[in-house]
């Protein structure tokens, strides 16, 4: 009965782990979230931010040249060969150039504030896989802790039975605990594995050790979680990227105002006729002029601008909102993991007592299989309640920059 009471004290004992150290290397992290391939899409769409950039800087204006070649017959006074020439280009009119460079270094700026967004979303993908895969496989080593007590205490319950100092039905009831305690730990053990390839096939960077390890007791930040929370908004790319879009829209909407009146092009023009009897050069120009549809083009514009800003302000509120939820939850989920400690604690001290009474012989072992599962449920209660704070902890972290953004200027 000693061995049953030490494997007792295996599923009541609560790991005493620092923060961060049941995380993957935070270089292996970043190369992962760096090489993923939403992040490497979005790194390629800055670079297309960059080029029409480089577009709007030089402008669609290029020289057009056009000409004619025309063999002219006249009776009675032969042939003659004639050409014309034209060579002109278009010009932007003063402050068309200035909005176009403005709109192309905004465009810039949201597709790079937007890639911060997909990486910081990569992020919280890997933090949740990787939860997955800690919370399982605590679960399976709790399940196999229950599976070698149950073991041992059959063992023992086998030796009473030969001395006749235990009934029969005592074993069965043992041995159909342990049946049960075998298909809960199996069922852990898929759940590992399943979350095991999952974490593989999407991060393949981040090497995995061959046991998950021990999920680490949840602990407060050194910052402090309403810090993070004013953080989660202040360092928000979303938000960012949101601002920047109706800045570009806005600086669009006048581009497109300014465009109604056209741009004129100015060219020369050489032309020969006759044989070169007649020859000459001029100056030509070409200026359009703007009707309707310009004009709707410009209010077309201008409600995209007003649209972007009410979306600006739609995400300012939905990252606030983040940012709130991001604060309740860590504090709501913190003091549920401590209560299900304590309850988990508990219970396995009256385990541990009814075990001493079934030594004893002063309680049946129905009571104690009974206080046994009771001891193996609060503690599986426990894992999943120091899984969820954790998760609430590290997402709090995950979207106030704080970890996994080597990028992000005073991060910890």
């Amino acid at each position: 009965m000693r061995i049953v009471l030490a494997a007792l004290g295996l599923l009541t004992t609560a790991p005493a782990l620092a923060q961060h150290t049941d995380l993957p290397p935070a270089d292996k992290v970043n190369e992962a979230l760096d090489n993923h391939p939403s992040v490497a899409a979005a790194i390629a769409r800055v670079e297309a931010a960059r080029a029409r950039g480089d577009m709007l800087r030089k402008g669609p204006h290029e020289v057009t040249v056009s000409g004619s070649y025309i063999r002219r017959t006249v009776d009675r006074e032969g042939g003659f060969d004639e050409f014309d020439t034209t060579i002109s280009r278009p010009f932007r009119l003063p402050g068309k150039a200035a909005l176009d460079r403005e709109a192309g270094a905004l465009g810039i700026e949201v597709a790079e504030n937007q890639m911060e967004d997909v990486r910081h979303q990569t992020a919280l993908l890997l933090a949740g896989y990787w939860h997955d895969w800690l919370t399982a496989g605590s679960h399976y080593r709790n399940d196999l802790d229950s599976v070698r007590g149950l073991e041992e205490a059959i063992a023992a319950i086998k030796r009473r039975v030969t001395l006749r100092d235990a009934a029969q039905l005592d074993l069965d009831q043992a041995q159909a605990a342990l049946a049960q305690a075998r298909a809960q730990a199996a069922s852990s053990l898929s759940l590992r594995e399943q979350a095991r390839v999952t974490f593989a096939a999407s991060f393949p960077e981040i090497p995995l050790p061959s046991e998950p390890p021990e999920l680490a007791d949840p602990m407060l930040p050194a910052q402090g979680l309403e810090a993070m929370r004013d953080l989660v908004i202040e360092r928000s790319h979303e938000i960012r990227a949101a601002d920047k879009e109706a800045q570009r829209l806005n600086v669009t909407s006048r581009r497109v105002r300014a465009d109604r009146i056209a741009d004129p092009s100015f060219g020369v023009r050489l032309f020969s006729e006759r044989g070169g009897a007649e020859a000459g050069a001029g100056v030509v120009a070409l200026i359009p002029l703007g009707g309707g549809y310009r004009r709707a083009a410009a209010d077309q514009a201008s409600a995209e601008a007003n649209a972007a800003r009410m979306e600006l302000a739609a995400v300012q509120r939905s990252i606030e909102a983040t940012a709130n939820a991001d604060l309740s939850n860590a504090h709501t989920r913190l003091d549920a993991w401590r209560n299900a400690d304590a309850s988990a604690r508990s219970a396995g001290d009256a385990a541990e007592r009814t075990v001493r009474g079934y030594q004893l012989g002063q309680i049946d072992l129905s009571d104690m299989l009974y206080a046994r599962r009771q001891a193996n449920d609060a503690r599986r209660m426990e894992i999943e309640a120091r899984s969820e704070a954790d998760r609430a902890l590290l997402k709090i972290q995950i979207d106030s920059h704080s970890i996994w953004a080597p990028d992000e200027a005073g991060h910890d």
